[in-house]
């Protein structure tokens, strides 16, 4: 079904990847693709963090204090660390002594890093290896599935917790609060942070919780997930102040059949395009296509957004394992917008639905 049936570890693959490029060492520094590797995740800001990989070892460079929750966390590395005022690159040195070719992430390395790397190594060329490690992550194991799905359910919990908490005169900000806490009682901490959007600014797909109160006749959107063990989950739902309207109601309606259109077909061997034609011809064939203006879904994981992205034309086939939202859109300034969105994970002749919550208009 996925990669569940192959015995490699991340590090393993790497390895592999480096060897039949005869590369000397890997050097990763995006945070996401370090916890990838070793299970250890750590934010730095601006203090250098980095993996350096050989083929016999790995080495884990961290700032001091994250010193002991990697020395806890991180599997298949040794930790060194380096404290405020000393020179990390010594230790970044060490680790890639003799290296002459050496992969890294060029999306994430920094010129003046890569600068200093190569002024105070043998490093001579270095590869991008930032294509391969995404290509490791596009699907997702047996283990990372089941992150995933504890992560949906404590998400769906906290949907009918959320929802059955939600009344006129609460701000934005107040129910984008109420998220959060109810996650954290349910046993996960927040994917991303959540957006909570009434009346005309739910037409505003980004826009950032407010003091703006919920009013009688509101479209109220909720989007929001929890994560699990560093794995997220994200979904969008639909609540309105009061009796709905027929246009209210009419444009859920619409933007359901387009979700459910999606999600029908999402099978391996079709591609990413193809999942977001199904919805947006729903969407057009009612006369909205102009106001459906973003992909239908994206990746996701350990992080919130990731491969592969299912954008219009997009040629990526889909493969067992992928793991990725299904949330198309109609947005109408000055009315409001539904989006409705859930996980899903490619499975052998179709796909499993990880969100279940309930996805009628709420009416509150």
């Amino acid at each position: 079904m996925n990669k569940s049936t192959a015995v490699k570890t991340p590090l393993e693959e790497l390895r592999r990847w480096m060897a039949n490029r005869h590369l000397d060492a890997l050097y990763l520094t995006r945070p996401v693709s370090i916890a990838y590797v070793t299970g250890f995740f750590a934010e730095p800001h601006e203090r250098l963090m980095g993996l350096a990989v050989r083929a016999e070892r790995a080495t884990l460079v961290v700032p001091a204090l994250e010193r002991q929750k990697a020395s806890e966390r991180a599997e298949n590395a040794d930790v060194v660390a380096w404290r405020d005022g000393e020179d990390p690159y010594a230790l970044v040195a060490e680790a890639l002594r003799g290296a002459v070719e050496v992969g890294v992430e060029k999306e994430h390395l920094s010129l003046l890093a890569a600068e200093v790397i190569t002024a105070r190594t043998a490093v001579a060329e270095l590869i991008d290896v930032g294509g391969e490690v995404r290509r490791l992550r596009l699907t997702k194991t047996d283990s990372e599935i089941d992150k995933l799905d504890r992560a949906a359910a404590i998400t769906d919990a906290a949907t009918e917790h959320v929802l059955s908490r939600l009344r006129a005169g609460q701000t934005e900000a107040d129910v984008a609060f109420v998220i959060g806490s109810v996650i954290g009682e349910l046993g996960g901490t927040l994917s991303f942070p959540s957006l909570v959007q009434s009346g005309p600014n739910s037409a505003l797909p980004h826009l950032e919780p407010s003091n703006r109160k919920l009013g009688h006749g509101d479209l109220v959107l909720l989007d929001f997930g929890a994560a699990f063990a560093g794995y997220k989950a994200d979904t969008t739902r639909i609540a309105v102040v009061g009796e709905p309207s027929e246009k209210q109601r009419e444009i859920h309606r619409i933007v359901l059949e387009a979700h459910d259109a999606a999600i029908a077909a999402v099978r391996p061997g079709v591609t990413a395009g193809d999942v977001d034609a199904a919805a947006r011809r729903v969407i057009e064939a009612a006369g909205h296509g102009e106001s459906f203006f973003h992909r239908v879904g994206h990746g996701i994981g350990l992080e919130g957004h990731e491969d592969p992205s299912l954008d219009p034309g997009s040629r990526t086939v889909l493969q067992p394992g992928m793991v990725f939202t299904i949330e198309p859109g109609v947005y109408l300034p000055g009315f409001g917008g539904v989006r409705i969105e859930d996980d899903v994970v490619v499975v052998d002749g179709g796909c499993r639905v990880l969100t279940k919550a309930d996805r009628t208009l709420r009416v509150i």
